[in-house]
């Protein structure tokens, strides 16, 4: 479904900006390219709306806030990131590598449940999922619908994937979450009450205590991802303490969408910061993916 929407949307803004270039060329070239670039790179200018609040929000977080200049290169690197993530990996190439369950080495080595965040699907993770196949490590990267709904919705999709991979390799599988995905794999412990039936949890830009940006959303998950919500009181509520032990939580002071950065970490995890990493940056394009691999490659946890 998103994969659906995302395409049209992508289509639709290049449609656009293609006709006000073709119908403003001729009579003014600059009017005709200035125009063409605002529609294409208008997120941009929403993109640094986030990174000024974000500054302010995080002011007086421990260890400091991200410089001007820290967050000018973020703002840069997301502007650079976020289309070939929305725009061409998600809508077009979300199924370009399959889940990976089938084959004889796969047996006895640690495999992998992936699960992305809000407004994103499978697509997300095309390069980690090309590195985990030629590391021939069993996978399954889920797609969490519906869309808007509520987190609790998606228990039953990491059910069905730690079940596939647990059954592919004979272990308990490593999850690694984005976002929103971190918070889906909590829900859905809770709902187990198993923990061994996986070996770690590593969390990549997860509210785990809310964003500021959650303030607002009018969608449900978006709502639930609110600074100290309801829905992630009661949650923390059916988590024992020693469960964060199990957990990495990745974060940055430059995460344009989870803020304030503190919120990205959980008390008695292995929380590891990066420094001047955007949001989606965090996932695609930052050291998170190889020490992540690293660590799966030496079943390190």
């Amino acid at each position: 479904m998103l994969a659906r929407i995302q395409q049209a949307l992508t289509l639709s803004l290049l449609a656009v900006a293609l006709a006000w270039l073709a119908h403003f060329w001729s009579d003014s070239p600059a009017m005709a390219l200035g125009g063409f670039a605002l529609i294409v790179l208008g997120y941009s200018a929403f993109l640094a709306v986030e990174f000024v609040a974000l500054k302010r929000v995080n002011r007086h977080q421990a260890g400091g806030a991200a410089s001007w200049g820290e967050l000018a290169r973020a703002w840069v690197g997301e502007t650079l990131t976020a289309p070939r993530v929305f725009c061409w990996r998600q809508p077009f190439r979300s199924n370009v590598v399959p889940d990976n369950l089938t084959g004889a080495r796969l047996h006895g080595r640690r495999g992998v449940v992936l699960v992305h965040g809000f407004v994103c699907n499978r697509g997300l993770w095309t390069p980690w999922l090309r590195r985990l196949r030629q590391q021939d490590h069993a996978f399954v990267a889920v797609n969490l619908e519906p869309v808007f709904g509520s987190i609790d919705d998606y228990v039953p999709i990491i059910e069905q994937a730690v079940r596939q991979v647990t059954l592919a390799t004979g272990l308990p599988p490593l999850l690694v979450c984005h976002s929103m995905g971190g918070l889906a794999a909590r829900a859905w412990l809770a709902a187990a009450q198993n923990d061994d039936r996986i070996c770690h949890v590593v969390t990549i830009g997860t509210p785990h205590s809310g964003t500021w940006l959650g303030q607002f959303s009018a969608v449900t998950n978006g709502m639930q991802m609110r600074l100290n919500s309801a829905w992630l009181q009661r949650l923390q509520s059916q988590e024992p303490a020693e469960r964060y032990r199990r957990f990495t939580c990745w974060y940055s002071n430059c995460d344009n969408i989870v803020f304030p950065s503190a919120t990205a970490t959980l008390s008695g995890a292995s929380n590891q910061r990066v420094a001047g990493a955007a949001h989606m940056m965090l996932a695609t394009r930052s050291p998170v993916q190889q020490s992540v691999l690293a660590a799966l490659a030496a079943d390190r946890w």
